[in-house]
């Protein structure tokens, strides 16, 4: 009976990794589409809503999802934070936004702090997946925790700064404003990766939250056990499913 439940749980568990990838592929291909139809353009001096919509929207579904659905619940306390966490690498890309600076087609007060925030985090981001790996009870220590709340507030800051910009642009001849941030490629920053990489960091600080949760509460004593919780709940789920 107990091999059952766990083979039901395993089942259950790929169900839902497969429909949340179903659903990041058809938010990317939306993006994608309607930033070919140039959707999230707005003349100069206007706010950028479309794209504010684009970052908002998501991350209010992720809480919705979290809080009515327990199987999506499951699933964020089951994610690797190790993975998480190394995925976060790839923001070191925020160079290229100094790139696009230099070459005149993003403006300095906009590209600084996303460039530098960016390039911080992914720069970080091996150094902490290591530390989730070898320090026991790292997922609840308050620098993983502070690391992850300054790359939400590097990412808000980055959207705030890039509508405040748009917001200010007057439309005169050679100004350089963050136009080209509505256009194909670069729309898919802020209308897709930017509110993915927050959901990474979202994921991460209510698994921590849960970990010590159930560390204060005494239902887990062993520090090993807490910081691996979610790896090793995976690994009974396949071990279960090899017995039955």
């Amino acid at each position: 009976m107990e091999s059952m439940r766990a083979s039901q749980r395993t089942e259950n568990h790929s169900n839902v990794r497969l429909f949340i990838a179903g659903v990041l592929a058809m938010w990317f291909a939306l993006v994608f589409f309607l930033g070919a139809r140039e959707s999230f353009v707005r003349a100069p001096g206007a706010w950028p809503l479309p794209i504010l919509i684009g970052v908002t929207a998501p991350l209010l579904v992720l809480l919705v999802a979290f809080r009515v659905s327990r199987a999506f619940r499951n699933f964020v306390f089951t994610v690797d934070l190790r993975l998480v966490t190394g995925i976060q690498a790839w923001r070191f890309a925020g160079l290229g936004l100094l790139a696009l600076y230099t070459y005149g087609v993003l403006p300095g007060r906009f590209v600084w702090p996303a460039g530098l925030g960016d390039m911080a985090i992914g720069l970080t981001a091996p150094w902490l997946a290591l530390s989730l790996i070898r320090v026991p009870g790292f997922a609840t220590s308050r620098l993983f925790v502070l690391w992850n709340l300054l790359g939400v507030l590097d990412l808000i800051v980055a959207v705030s700064m890039g509508a405040i910009v748009s917001a200010l642009a007057t439309g005169a001849p050679g100004e350089i404003t963050t136009a080209a941030m509505a256009q194909l490629p670069l729309v898919l920053i802020p209308a897709f990766f930017v509110p993915f990489f927050v959901m990474l960091h979202l994921t991460t600080l209510l698994q921590a939250r849960r970990l010590t949760v159930l560390g204060n509460s005494g239902i887990q004593t062993s520090p090993v056990a807490a910081a691996g919780r979610a790896h090793a709940q995976q690994l009974n789920y396949g071990t279960g499913q090899q017995r039955a």
